[in-house]
């Protein structure tokens, strides 16, 4: 009797699983979006060249509707005083490293999403909402997130930011390679405000060929590093310095693609669309399977 009590909860509990899904695997599933074309764009970024006047947060403000103070204010120094990441109300920030052999002239590094080839939050994304484009941009679909965060978890740059702040609606905020500007055929808005032309933007091969050249004319300018050209898998964003990129704050990264096993994991979990009230229900079917079992040796022994 009791083992038909233990096999009819069973039955139940499953009817009340199919029942909380109500998805099919194929209505479910959400996989990432991977465009890589061999046309995609990025920018090298020569911070040698860079002389943190910090144009480039002020114009990625504006271009973005974010408060944007004054374009004077920017002359301001004292945020290099501490290390700054983007977060909800700046896409892209500017710090300074003191240099020992140039105390008087610290190397300035720009800050903003990297747009990898092979990005961990799109990975890492459980309904698709973070897409890789085929011109090399990572963009995020407002309408499709669900507020999980763990593209913040997955990134290894540490760029996505959430709009804390914001109790109805909030977003996840990142760079978006200016996508808007670049259909009206415009410069992304950091690239067209540099005075110095330290932001070079084009197909990125052609880029990885420059940052090259640059290397080898002025060998004691630049370290024998791209960063970006392999990091993670490769990104459109990439560096050039003077110095080891460790020394700038930059992790140091292998060149496996960050998703590897977050991919495969993450995707086949959620292939299947288990909300929370099926894992309770599977649990709730657990714990009374042994109860009983602790039950029926307690009545035999």
């Amino acid at each position: 009797m009791k083992s038909q009590n233990r096999r009819s909860f069973l039955r139940a509990s499953t009817a009340i699983t199919a029942a909380a899904t109500g998805l099919t695997p194929t209505t479910a599933h959400a996989g990432p979006k991977n465009l890589l074309s061999p046309d995609r764009l990025g920018v090298l970024v020569d911070t040698t060249v860079c002389i943190g006047c910090r144009h480039c947060e002020w114009a990625c403000k504006t271009a973005h509707d974010l408060d944007t103070p004054p374009l004077e204010t920017y002359e301001d120094r004292t945020p290099f005083e501490k290390m700054r990441r983007p977060d909800d109300t700046a896409l892209t920030v500017v710090n300074a490293f003191a240099s020992p052999a140039r105390p008087d002239l610290p190397t300035t590094v720009k800050v903003q999403c990297m747009h990898c080839d092979h990005p961990a939050c799109v990975s890492a994304c459980i309904v698709g909402a973070i897409s890789k484009q085929k011109d090399g941009a990572v963009l995020w679909d407002t309408d499709t997130c669900i507020g999980c965060r763990y593209c913040m978890v997955a990134c290894p740059f540490q760029i996505p930011a959430f709009e804390y702040g914001k109790a109805l609606q909030p977003d996840i905020m990142k760079c978006d390679f200016c996508t808007d500007r670049r259909t009206e055929g415009k410069l992304p808005a950091c690239v067209e405000s540099c005075p110095v032309e330290a932001l070079t933007f084009g197909p990125r091969e052609e880029l990885v060929r420059v940052a090259r050249e640059k290397i080898r004319r002025a060998p004691e300018r630049y370290v024998d590093h791209i960063l970006g050209e392999h990091e993670v898998g490769g990104t459109s964003w990439m560096y050039l310095a003077d110095r080891p990129f460790g020394e700038l704050a930059f992790p140091k990264l292998s060149d496996r693609p960050a998703p590897g096993v977050s991919e495969s994991i993450q995707h086949g979990i959620f292939a299947y669309f288990v909300p929370p009230v099926s894992l309770y229900a599977l649990l709730g079917a657990v714990m009374w399977t042994s109860r009983q079992r602790a039950a029926d040796e307690e009545e035999h022994s």
